[in-house]
């Protein structure tokens, strides 16, 4: 049975990174399968072998060093991030299988609040939308760093970790937030890529609402069986604790 927990908001980064570490070092063949729905305080987090150079102004904003993959990337008020511990062995899931699924529940997610569009990119980890799905103040982007050329806006994130069969780290989605710390880097390594969020896209939904949606998606998509009050895909049921 897979469990799904909200941690208290805001959220210290480094905490909940050692939090995930002891939870993979400590579990059983066992132990449940676990999401953390966690709202940090704001955080520029580096990849494992992201280039310190993508950090271009940080201002007062930390940087950690990470042992997930992938560049870098901001997580701040506004954002949800699910952090989904998953013995991958147990659940017959293959890495590269299992990021793609990471990347459906945000699209289905998004699909479900009536923001249809969103998509990957091969090469560019992620979920992005297009710039004529933008209504924010700001213009969107006429053309942009992604292959191919396109102005697409990414909107979630992802980065996982895998040790002995059991992944941790996970997916941060765009609610309502302030875009404005992207600014200060090369998102997920890529200069001049542009950020948006769900608000920013005409959806107006609450952080607990989304992020219920988004765990429910990540259940349904990864196999996992839920515990009994735990959010749908297409629904909402589990509350914060």
């Amino acid at each position: 049975m897979a469990i799904v927990q909200w941690l208290a908001r805001p959220a210290d980064y480094a905490t909940v990174w050692q939090a995930m570490r002891d939870f993979t070092e400590a579990r059983t063949p066992a132990t449940p399968d676990t999401i953390w729905l966690v709202e940090h305080a704001p955080v520029y987090t580096l990849g494992q072998a992201g280039k310190p150079e993508h950090v271009l102004d940080a201002g007062r904003i930390p940087v950690v060093r990470t042992d997930r993959g992938g560049q870098v990337t901001y997580h701040g008020p506004g954002q949800v991030v699910a952090y989904a511990l998953v013995d991958l062995r147990r659940a017959g899931l293959y890495v590269k299988d299992y990021v793609c699924r990471l990347e459906q529940a945000a699209i289905d997610t998004l699909a479900g609040f009536g923001l249809p569009g969103a998509r990957r990119h091969p090469g560019a980890p992620g979920v992005y939308v297009p710039a004529s799905a933008w209504t924010g103040k700001a213009g969107a982007p006429s053309a942009g760093p992604l292959p191919g050329g396109d102005a697409d806006l990414k909107i979630a994130a992802l980065g996982i970790k895998v040790r002995n069969g059991r992944a941790y780290h996970g997916l941060a989605l765009n609610v309502d937030m302030d875009l404005a710390p992207f600014d200060g880097i090369n998102p997920c390594g890529y200069a001049g890529l542009r950020a948006a969020d769900m608000a920013g896209c005409g959806v107006r939904a609450g952080l607990v609402e989304v992020g219920e949606r988004l765990a429910g998606c990540l259940l349904s998509l990864a196999g996992l069986e839920a515990s009994a009050g735990a959010p749908a895909c297409g629904g909402v049921s589990a509350r914060p604790v």
